[in-house]
C-alpha cells in the first residue's frame, strides 16, 4: 500500500549514459557530479551535476584504467587517480588550459584509497597508513583516529571496508557513520552503525549507536538530518533520529523512530527509438546491487543511467508513530513540517486520537516552546541590533523563521477555528482545549492574541455558560489589556447586562471598569449599539455624569424609538440640573431645545419638572 513507502526516489533524476564494458561511471560527492567516462577518457568523458549548468564534456588520454575521477570546486582542476601511489592533475582554469602534473603519497609504502577536494587548490589523500593535505604544493600529516572493530580475525586482515565508513553533517556536525557487523559468535550477532562525531579542535570521539537488529549488506542515507540505512536482503528501509531519546535504552543508544518499510515503487519511462508511446513505464528494481549509495541523500543505479535523491515523505510517517508526544519531537525537526504538524493536531482533535487533554496538553506544550525560543531569539536580535555592534563582536543575523515555528495565526487559521465550530464534538471539551492552549502560551510567558480570548468568550456566551466566564474574568484567566479585547469584553458585557445570570448587571460593569480604553469610548461604543441606560449606568458607576452631553444621550434615547426610555432618559438630566444650578431647565449651550419640545408633544408640558423657588 502507498500509505506504508515513506521514503521516495525523487522524481527528476539526473540521467547518464549508463556503465558498460566501454564506458565506466565514477561518482564525486563533494560536488555531487556524475562522471561517464568512455575508453579511459580518449572518446569523451561527460560531467553532469545537479543542474545542466555543471555538465561539462572532454577528452583526455587514455594513460590506463580510471579508479577515481573528481574536480576541484568550480571545476578548476580535475584529479584522476589511475594508480594505488599518485594522482593526476589536469587544469581548466581558463589562462592556463590542459596544463598536468601528478602527485604521488609521501608516506613509504602507503597506498591511496581515495581522495577528497576540500578548496579549489586543496586535496586530501586518504590512504591505508593515515591521511595526507596537500595545498599549493605543501603538504601535512594529520592526525588518525581509532575504529573500534568487532573482532580482530586471525590471521589478521583488514576487515573495514569503503563501504563500512561514511562522513556525513548531521545537525550541524560532522559524524564518521561506522557500520559495524559482529559476528554470529559474539553475544550481539546483529550489526550497528557506530556514530563518531568530528569536531572542529579536540580529537574524535564516539557519540551515538544506532541498533539494526539484523545482520546483512546495509547502506546509509542522511535525509533530512535522519540517518537512513537500507536494507538489501529484505528490500526495507529505517530511520534515526539521533535527537530522539529512548527511555529503556542506554544514552546515546538509539532504536528505529519507525518500523521498516521499502522505497516507494519507482517506474522509468522508456526512452529512444524503440519506445511506444502507448507503453508503460518499466518498474525500477530497488535495492539492486548495481545501486551505489552516497552522501548525503544520493542514489545511483549505474546500469540504468539514473542519479536520485532520497526524499522523506513526511505526511506518510504521522500514522506510524502512535505516541504524540514522541511524533511531536520528530516533526518538528524536520525541514517541511508546518501543515504535517497542522494537520496532526486537527485530526487529534476531531475524535480520532485516545488520550484525551493530557496529550493535547503535552502537544501545544511542545509546539510553544520552539515558538517561544523563536520570539526570544528575535528579542535577543532586536535588542543587539538597537544598542549598536560591540567592539570585536560578529555581526547578529536577523534569527531564521522555521516551518517548526507553529505561531497563534497559524494554530488559529488552520485549528482551532474549524474545530471550535465542530457541531459533533462536546462544547465542553472544545472549551477545555481552547483554554489549554492559552495555558500553554501563558506557561511559557507568549502574549496570548486577542482572537483566541474571543474564540473562547463567544463559545462561552453561545452555550450560556455565563458563570464559567464570570470566573475566568473574576480571576483572570482571560486578560483584557489590549484594546480589541477590550471590545469584545464590551460586547460580553453587554450581553450579560441583557441575561438572566443574577451578578451579570454588576459583573458588565466591573468588566467596563477594568478595561483600559477612555471611558468616552466605552460609552460611545455602548450608545451606537442602543444601550442608553447601560452608557448612563457605566458613566454614574466610574462618577462622570455631570460632565456628559445631555444632547448625545438624548439623541440616542430618540434613536431608540422608546418613548418611555426617552421619557427616563430626559427625567435623569432634569434633575441633574436642578442638583447643580437649582433649575431643571437647559442651558441654551446645551442645544437640547428640541427634545424639550418633543417630551412636551409625548408627555405634555405639566410632565416637565416644577421649578423651584427658594
Amino acid at each position: 500500500m502507498s500509505e506504508e513507502h515513506y521514503l521516495e526516489l525523487c522524481e527528476n533524476p539526473v540521467q547518464f549514459e549508463n556503465a558498460s564494458s566501454v564506458n565506466n561511471v565514477f561518482f564525486d560527492e563533494a560536488n555531487k557530479q556524475v562522471f561517464a567516462v568512455r575508453s579511459g577518457g580518449a572518446t569523451g568523458v561527460v560531467v553532469k551535476g545537479p543542474d545542466d549548468k555543471n555538465s561539462v564534456a572532454f577528452r583526455m588520454d587514455d594513460k590506463g584504467e580510471v579508479k577515481c575521477i573528481k574536480f576541484s570546486i568550480g571545476n578548476k582542476i580535475l584529479a584522476v587517480q589511475r594508480t594505488p601511489k599518485s594522482v593526476d592533475f589536469i587544469s581548466f582554469i581558463p589562462d592556463y588550459p590542459h596544463l598536468e602534473c601528478s602527485q604521488e603519497c609521501k608516506m613509504k609504502n602507503a597506498s591511496i584509497l581515495g581522495f577528497c577536494w576540500t578548496n579549489w587548490n586543496e586535496i586530501v589523500f586518504i590512504t591505508d597508513q593515515g591521511i595526507e593535505f596537500y595545498q599549493s604544493g605543501t603538504m601535512s600529516k594529520m592526525p588518525k583516529f581509532e575504529i573500534e572493530l568487532p573482532v580482530v580475525p586471525k590471521p589478521a586482515k583488514l576487515n573495514l571496508t569503503e563501504r563500512d565508513i561514511a562522513v556525513a553533517t548531521i545537525y550541524g556536525q560532522l559524524y564518521v557513520m561506522y557500520l559495524k557487523h559482529h559476528s554470529r559468535t559474539t553475544d550481539s550477532p546483529c550489526a550497528e552503525v557506530v556514530l563518531y562525531q568530528l569536531p572542529r579542535e579536540g580529537s574524535c570521539k564516539k557519540t551515538n549507536v544506532l541498533k539494526l537488529n539484523t545482520t546483512g549488506k546495509f547502506a546509509l542515507n542522511v535525509v533530512d538530518n535522519l540517518v537512513v540505512v537500507h536494507h538489501q536482503s529484505s528490500q526495507t528501509s529505517i530511520i534515526f533520529d539521533i535527537k530522539l531519546r529512548e527511555p529503556d535504552c542506554a544514552l546515546n543508544v538509539h532504536q528505529p523512530v519507525l518500523p521498516g518499510r521499502s522505497i516507494h515503487p519507482y517506474r522509468i519511462p522508456l526512452t529512444g527509438p524503440a519506445a511506444v508511446p502507448t507503453q508503460p513505464p518499466v518498474p525500477c528494481e530497488l535495492y539492486s546491487s548495481s545501486w551505489s549509495v552516497f552522501q548525503p541523500d544520493i542514489i545511483i543505479s549505474a546500469s540504468e543511467g539514473y542519479l536520485w535523491y532520497l526524499q522523506v515523505k513526511l505526511p506518510l510517517t504521522v500514522n506510524l508513530l502512535q505516541d504524540k508526544g514522541k511524533l511531536m519531537d520528530f516533526l518538528l525537526r524536520r525541514r517541511d513540517c508546518k501543515m504535517v504538524i497542522l494537520s496532526v493536531c486537527a485530526q487529534m482533535l476531531n475524535g480520532g486520537d485516545k488520550g484525551g487533554l493530557p496529550v493535547v496538553a503535552t502537544v501545544f506544550d511542545k509546539l510553544n516552546q520552539v515558538y517561544k525560543e523563536y520570539l526570544e531569539a528575535e528579542q535577543t536580535y532586536t535588542v543587539a541590533t538597537e544598542s549598536g555592534p560591540s567592539r570585536g563582536s560578529a555581526a547578529r543575523e536577523w534569527p531564521v523563521r522555521t516551518q517548526a515555528v507553529i505561531d497563534q495565526s497559524d494554530m488559529y487559521t488552520h485549528v482551532l477555528s474549524s474545530f471550535s465550530e465542530k457541531k459533533d464534538t462536546c462544547h465542553k471539551f472544545i472549551i477545555a482545549v481552547l483554554m489549554e492552549y492559552i495555558r500553554s502560551l501563558n506557561q511559557v510567558q507568549i502574549t496570548v492574541q486577542h482572537y483566541l480570548y474571543e474564540l473562547v468568550i463567544k463559545m462561552l456566551v453561545q452555550h450560556n455558560l455565563f458563570y464559567m466566564l464570570h470566573q475566568f474574568l473574576q480571576y483572570h484567566v482571560l486578560s483584557d489589556s489590549k484594546p480589541l479585547v477590550n471590545q469584545q469584553l464590551l460586547h460580553t458585557a453587554q450581553l450579560f447586562h441583557e441575561s438572566t445570570y443574577p451578578p451579570a448587571h454588576q459583573l458588565s460593569l466591573d468588566m467596563l471598569k477594568r478595561l483600559s480604553t477612555a471611558n468616552d469610548e466605552i460609552v460611545e461604543v455602548l450608545l451606537s449599539r442602543h444601550q442608553v441606560l447601560g452608557a448612563l449606568r457605566f458613566i454614574r458607576s466610574v462618577g462622570g455624569h455631570d460632565n456628559i452631553s445631555a444632547r448625545k444621550f438624548l439623541d440616542a434615547a430618540r434613536q431608540t424609538a422608546d418613548q418611555m426610555l426617552f421619557y427616563t432618559i430626559f427625567r435623569f438630566f432634569e434633575q441633574r440640573n436642578l442638583r447643580l444650578r437649582g433649575s431643571s431647565s437647559f442651558n441654551p449651550g446645551e442645544h437640547c431645545e428640541e427634545h424639550v419640545v418633543y417630551f412636551k408633544q409625548v408627555f405634555g408640558e405639566q410632565a416637565l419638572m416644577k421649578q423651584v423657588t427658594v
